[in-house]
């Protein structure tokens, strides 16, 4: 199953926090948003609104753009690859599928 938009969101806002060494208070408070709705948001329990978004991303000091185009590129790796493995790995190479033929039927 694909990760939900929200749940990859957090992923990147998590990686970005992380990546700068800040803790979730530190940019809670700077976001201004509670320290638990920020957990909720970066765990992808809650969809943030695109005000909350921009405000994360102030805090963190990345444009949401970066942050929309890295959660859309994930997401399209992850859809191509359970493309990729749902292919033909679940329908067996033996299988024969017949379609009969449509025969029309006059009606007097």
């Amino acid at each position: 199953m694909t990760a939900l938009l929200r749940e990859v969101i957090g992923e990147v806002l998590r990686r970005a926090r992380i990546e700068q060494g800040r803790t979730l208070r530190e940019v809670s408070d700077t976001a201004r948003v509670s320290l638990g709705y920020l957990s909720e948001v970066e765990r992808g329990r809650k969809e943030a609104s695109s005000e909350l978004l921009n405000a994360i991303c102030g805090a963190l000091d990345i444009p949401l753009s970066r942050v929309l185009a890295d959660a859309g590129e994930e997401m399209e790796r992850a859809e191509l690859a359970a493309v990729a493995g749902a292919g033909a790995a679940n329908i067996d190479e033996s299988t024969k599928v017949v379609i009969p033929q449509v025969v029309s039927m006059a009606v007097a």
